[in-house]
């Protein structure tokens, strides 16, 4: 099953943990869209700027810090996910609750180690 993943939080910058698992997912064959600040573009996947209605989103995975997640909040829901991860620094009880009260299953985990130990 291809879990199609929207990165949330999509940097440019090479440094950034949120650019590599962009990598990483293409690498996986993983069906992967990006959100971010600035608009470009990641081992072929654009970033976009704009909060598009994506269909069939399996996984959010978040790059955000939880003041920052606030405004996404409405967004995410409207995804309907089957799972958010919560990498490290971005972990966020107040979204657990709203995820929780909407049926949608999240984890505080690493996309990376998750992809690398292959429990993605």
């Amino acid at each position: 099953m291809n879990k199609k993943t929207l990165v949330l939080g999509a940097s440019l910058k090479s440094n950034r943990y949120s650019n590599y698992a962009i990598q990483r997912l293409v690498i996986n064959k993983i069906e992967t869209l990006a959100f971010g600040l600035r608009a470009g573009e990641v081992s072929g996947v654009q970033i976009d700027t704009d909060l598009l209605p994506y269909n069939g989103v399996h996984t959010v995975t978040l790059y955000l810090n939880p003041n920052r997640q606030k405004e996404y909040y409405n967004y995410i829901i409207s995804l309907k996910p089957k799972r958010v991860i919560f990498n490290p620094g971005t972990e966020n009880p107040e979204l657990y609750e709203i995820l929780k009260e909407n049926n949608i299953a999240f984890e505080a985990a690493c996309t990376l180690v998750l992809l690398s130990t292959n429990q993605y």
